[in-house]
This record gives C-alpha cells, sequence and structure tokens, in this order.
C-alpha cells in the first residue's frame, strides 16, 4: 500500500469491471465506455485497461484467480515449501487435491482458475479490437494496447505452465460458441505470449510518474518474457532480457531483506511490478486483495490474522543455510516471537503443551504491522501489495541462463549475479566449481529467495526434479499439468479434449 495513499490511481486500479461497462463518467471525464466506437477518441482505451488492473485483485471472485486460495493451490501448496494449511478440518479436500496430487477435475478451485484466466484475455482482446476498429495509433494508444497485450500474455503464462495446451483465443468473443476452440499446442501459445511481450517492451514506458505507480512498464514485460524464456531453456534470450534490465540501473536489490515484504518494502527500487492493494484509514476507499487475507495467520482475537492457507513445511523450515536472514523473515513460527513487532504468537497444537492455532508455521511474507491494522481498522492484511516481479528473480533468471550457456564469461556473471543474492542474505560468497554443482546453488537460492511467493512447483517441473522431489507426496508425470475443468470440456461439447491421464 506504501505510496499509494493519496493518488488517484489507487482508485482506478480498483473500480468494479461492472462500474467500466455501465456508463460512469469516470476517468478524469473520458467518455462513458457504453459509447460507440465512433464516440472514443484516440487514448480513451484507457478506461478499459484500468480495468484490466483491477480485474488481477479485484476483491471477488477474479481476484482469487490471481492471489486468492485457487491461485495459492496452484502455484503453492503442489510444492515442498508450503502445504494446504488453515486447519485440518478446513477444506480437507484441498489438502487431498493438491497436496497429495489427487487432482479434481470440477473442483471449483480450478474452474475458477481457469474461467478468470480467460475473462482476463477476453477483457484485454476487447480492448485490442477497439483499438484495432478505431486504427489508434497515438502514443497514449499504444501504451495502452502494450498494456492490454502484456495482461493478456501474463494470463496465458499461467495457463501455458499449468494445462499445458490451452484454447488460443486472441480475438474478441462476441457469441460465446465463438469460444468454443481446441486446444493449441504449448508452443502456439509461447509464440503468442512471445509476440505479446515484444509488443509491450517496445511500447511501454520505463518509468511512470509517481501517481501512476504499480502500472506496467518495459521492464515488467521484459521480466515476464525471460521467466517464459527460461521454461523453454532459451537460455540466451533470457540472459539477454535480464541484462537489460541489469543494465539500466533503475532496479536493486533493497538493502535489508527482512523490511522487503513491510509496508516500506511495496514498490522499492526492488520492484519490478506488484499487484497494488489498498484500504484507507478506518477502513475507507477498501480496495483490499484476497492476497493477504487468505494466508493470514488463523487464530482468535488479536491473532485473527486471515484463513491461515499456505503455509510453509518443516520441509522449508530445515533447508536453510545457517545464518541465513531470510528464513526468519520467510517464516513465521507459532509459540514465538515475531521478531519483528515484539508480540509473542500463540503457541500451535503441536506444541506441548498444546496451543490454540491449527499450524506450526506461517507466511512471513503477508504479516500485517500493528500500525497498518490500526491506520485501516482491520486486523487482516487486505492491504498488502503481491509482489509479481522482483528484480532478485531477474538476477536468478539471469544466473541460471548464464550458467547454462556455461564459458568463462557467463561463469562469471552467474558467480556475480548469485553472490548479490547471498550477500543480502547475509551469507557468504559462493565459489563456482563447475556447471553443474553451481546449478544445485542457483536451485537452491531460487527456492529460499522465492519462497511462498508461487514459483517453486513450477521451478521443480520445468527442472526435470518434481518426480525426486515430490514423488513421495504422490507425483507423477502425469501432475505435470493439471486436467481441465470439467466444465469446459463440457461447454465445449467435444472441441475441446481433456489433458491425458485424465
Amino acid at each position: 500500500m506504501n505510496k499509494v495513499k493519496n493518488w488517484v490511481w489507487s482508485l482506478l486500479l480498483a473500480v468494479p469491471l461492472l462500474v467500466l461497462f455501465t456508463g460512469c463518467k469516470k476517468f478524469l471525464d473520458r467518455k462513458p465506455l457504453t459509447a460507440t466506437l465512433d464516440d472514443l477518441n484516440q487514448g480513451g482505451l484507457e478506461g478499459q485497461i484500468y480495468g484490466l488492473y483491477g480485474a488481477i485483485r479485484n476483491g471477488d471472485v477474479a481476484g482469487q484467480a490471481f492471489g486468492g486460495i485457487p491461485w495459492l493451490a496452484i502455484h503453492g501448496f503442489r510444492a515442498d515449501d508450503s502445504e494446504k494449511g488453515s486447519s485440518a478440518a478446513d477444506g480437507a479436500d484441498w489438502g487431498v487435491i493438491y497436496d497429495q496430487f489427487q487432482y479434481v477435475k470440477d473442483h471449483w478451485s480450478n474452474t475458477t482458475y481457469w474461467d478468470q484466466h480467460y475473462v482476463l484475455i477476453g477483457q484485454a482482446n476487447t480492448a485490442l479490437q477497439l483499438a484495432d476498429s478505431l486504427g489508434l495509433t497515438d502514443a497514449a494508444s499504444m501504451v495502452n494496447i502494450a498494456e492490454a497485450k502484456f495482461f493478456r500474455a501474463f494470463s496465458y503464462f499461467d495457463l501455458v505452465r499449468t494445462f499445458g495446451e490451452v484454447p488460443k483465443i486472441d480475438f474478441r468473443v462476441y457469441n460465446p460458441n465463438d469460444s468454443k476452440k481446441a486446444k493449441a499446442p504449448v508452443a502456439e501459445i509461447y509464440a503468442l505470449i512471445d509476440a505479446d511481450l515484444s509488443f509491450a517492451i517496445a511500447n511501454l514506458p520505463a518509468t511512470w510518474p509517481a501517481k501512476y505507480t504499480g502500472r506496467l512498464t518495459n521492464a515488467a514485460a521484459k521480466a515476464l518474457q525471460a521467466k517464459a524464456m527460461l521454461y523453454r531453456q532459451n537460455w540466451s534470450g533470457a540472459l539477454a532480457l535480464c541484462q537489460q534490465i541489469i543494465s539500466t540501473g533503475q532496479y536493486e536489490l533493497k538493502s535489508d531483506f527482512t523490511k522487503l515484504f513491510r509496508e516500506e518494502g511495496e514498490n522499492s527500487k526492488e520492484s519490478i511490478w506488484e499487484i497494488q492493494a489498498y484500504i484507507g484509514p478506518n477502513g475507507t476507499d477498501n480496495y483490499f486483495s484476497w492476497y493477504g487475507i487468505a494466508q493470514g495467520v488463523r487464530g482468535s482475537g488479536e491473532w485473527d490474522l486471515g484463513w491461515g492457507w499456505n503455509t510453509p513445511t518443516q520441509s522449508l523450515v530445515d533447508a536453510y543455510e545457517a545464518g541465513d536472514i531470510r528464513k526468519d523473515a520467510t517464516i513465521l513460527y507459532s509459540g514465538q516471537s515475531d521478531g519483528y513487532y515484539g508480540r509473542t504468537v500463540p503457541g500451535s497444537v503441536f506444541d506441548v503443551p498444546a496451543g490454540p492455532l491449527p499450524r506450526k508455521f506461517w507466511n512471513k511474507k503477508v504479516y500485517p504491522e500493528p500500525a497498518m491494522q490500526t491506520q485501516t481498522g482491520n486486523r487482516q492484511a487486505g492491504w498488502v501489495n503481491q509482489r509479481e516481479l522482483r528484480y532478485a528473480d531477474v538476477l536468478l533468471m539471469a544466473a541460471e541462463a548464464a550458467n547454462e550457456l556455461g564459458g568463462a564469461g557467463n561463469q562469471a556473471l552467474a558467480l556475480s549475479y548469485i553472490n548479490q543474492i547471498r550477500t543480502r542474505a547475509g551469507l557468504a560468497n559462493a565459489a563456482f566449481v563447475d556447471q553443474a554443482s553451481f546449478r544445485t546453488i542457483i536451485k537452491n537460492e531460487r527456492r529460499y529467495e522465492l519462497a511462498m511467493e508461487g514459483e517453486r512447483f513450477f521451478d521443480l517441473v520445468r527442472w526435470g526434479d518434481a518426480n525426486t522431489v515430490l514423488g513421495g507426496a504422490g507425483y507423477t508425470d502425469c501432475h505435470k499439468y493439471y486436467p481441465i475443468p470439467q466444465a469446459a470440456i463440457d461447454f465445449a461439447g467435444g472441441v475441446l479434449v481433456q489433458n491425458p491421464c485424465w
């Protein structure tokens, strides 16, 4: 919420989509979006683009797909660093489905995830069709078009790594039957992602005025495209994009990792893109996100901080090197001091004697600050921004790509990038022995640095390590991709075919 308290942009991010399509005259007195195409002036796409920012954070169903429990399940529970959390009885089926890899085709979690990603794609396609119909080429509209293409790529990247082959819908849908499409090959989806992000890189600005904090930049597009390339082992392409970001000098690691996920760490120089959330004093202007609420400590009274989902595992707790400051900045321990604000967390049911909390560990990256609780009048941290792309991830991607490319120069680059991460973590510099051993170092650093941020499961799959790491929990090759929701299969009437194994 930092840096967004007093600017109009926070309002724009949160405007419900209903407002965008019912003609209320907002957005700096632009014409209502129910106007005809001929009524729209150049730059008039901006209202629709604001709706895209709101859709990924919106406090309704859409927000669940991009940061709520369905997102946490698909991006988090399946990894070895987190599990369902909450109480044993609360959503017990989720633990079986995701922690134990007993996937269910018609569970509302994957249906919501699928549907809302395609809703965002549809909104982006509508904006792009309007721009094309009007022949908009002015500077403001080109930025808007780039934002729409980024969001379409962002959605498809989630879909392709979660489901594999998915329908490619890159056009405005007027008739629902037009969306009954067969799956497109993974390579074709990635080609669309690349094209959209290349356009976004060319047309998004490097920076925005302070009142637009949270809007997309060309660095965000470069970082997302670098990640998409990493998934296809396009090492040279990923490294080049990461180095372009690094060479600008615009971003840097926040010196104190323990403050990165507090209020002062939001929209810092380490942030490349965050999903913005905001709650004003005493609950006014409540544009909250489910992200912090869904993961907050599940307790009572002053410890009723959320629903308690997506909690760290013992495996993650045991994995860190001694002295790694990221460990206690990532994991909040039941029955211990919080290490930040002088509060002692109640004990857990696993303690002797047993305490009231259902889990031993909690995600400290969404732990609410007392001052913010007082200011907002909320115990649960709905104001916490969701960090989507940060500079540390860029350094880690660059290190991985450089190591895989090999050669003395690239080895030196990889070592430099990793040691920047380790130095910030309070650890001694790593040494380069050989490519294979350094690959292990990189994998470990990604785990420690990005723990609880939704990257780990997908990393294990793309590295080919999922069978080894997750096999004991029930993972097999069939679990690389989640089954397509049965509702989508039924709607398509035989056009859309289910994923193998399901």
